[in-house]
């Protein structure tokens, strides 16, 4: 490492011990552990700002944030696996013993053989870790995709394609709920709220029309021109419109964080803001 990486890391150092007296000095008389409270915010600040030193380059600092957040996320995710599925779940249904030993309320009317077959697949899938039978993993590992798989099909299947396609046959003339009584009935009582049944027709207008000319836009099998290609171009806007909109929602959701840690750095950390 270069004389010049020593020196930063030294100052940063000073600078966190620093923080950290001058932090705990005035949660003084708030809390009976303000020195741990004074670190725990001072190292939170620290890791923020390391995280986000990443936007001038790639750093040690950077790297330190970023592999501590990945070994805390697998250690606890690992040891919430362990005590929710294996302990919670597993062991009450293998053997009164070992939840007895656990101190969770064993299920003897659910003993089955069938129990141990998820004990035997996870024990060859750690066989990934012996040098020369790693090839054994594979076979559970892919008996665990392919289960997956098939489960999450029909799960999906329901959800992001019957369900969705179920959704888009709405009522053109009339929405729920207000039923349609008539052209006279509709203009005598017309309403421009948003819980309207004038509203409610457009919001379903638009649905029609977009799912019918997206549809359009992904049909090939005759050439775009005329009223079809009209059709078309405006399936392209309306995915454009979805896409952006998709997007600018991601944006914002990452924004919200962002003023959620600029926040957590003017408050709680420098207290130049109530």
């Amino acid at each position: 490492m270069r004389r010049s990486t020593y020196i930063v890391m030294a100052v940063v150092l000073v600078l966190f011990l620093v923080s950290w007296l001058l932090k705990s000095l005035s949660l003084d008389g708030t809390s009976e552990n303000y020195v741990l409270q004074g670190f725990l915010i001072t190292f939170s600040a620290f890791l923020t700002l390391a995280v986000l030193s990443f936007l001038y380059k790639d750093n040690p600092f950077y790297k330190f944030a970023e592999h501590l957040f990945v070994g805390v996320s697998a250690a606890f995710w690992m040891c919430l696996g362990f005590w929710t599925t294996i302990v919670q779940n597993l062991i009450p249904r293998l053997s009164e013993g070992l939840a007895r030993f656990f101190e969770v309320p064993p299920q003897p009317g659910e003993y089955n053989f069938f129990f141990y077959i998820p004990v035997i697949l996870g024990i060859l899938l750690l066989m990934r870790l012996a040098p020369k039978g790693g090839w054994i993993s594979r076979w559970p590992l892919a008996f665990i995709v392919g289960t997956t798989a098939g489960l999450n099909f029909i799960r999906y299947l329901r959800s992001d394609f019957i369900k969705q396609i179920s959704n888009t046959f709405v009522p053109l003339l009339g929405a729920q709920p207000h039923q349609w009584q008539g052209a006279g009935h509709f203009f005598s009582n017309i309403d421009l709220s948003a819980s309207g049944q004038f509203v409610a027709m457009i919001s379903n207008w638009v649905i029609f029309i977009g799912v019918f000319t997206g549809l359009i836009y992904f049909y090939f099998s005759k050439e775009h021109k005329g009223a079809f290609g009209a059709g078309s171009r405006v399936g392209i806007w309306i995915l454009m419109l979805t896409f952006g909109a998709s997007f600018g929602y991601t944006v914002m959701g990452r924004i919200s964080l962002l003023v959620g840690r600029i926040t957590f750095l003017f408050r709680d950390w420098l207290e130049l803001i109530s």
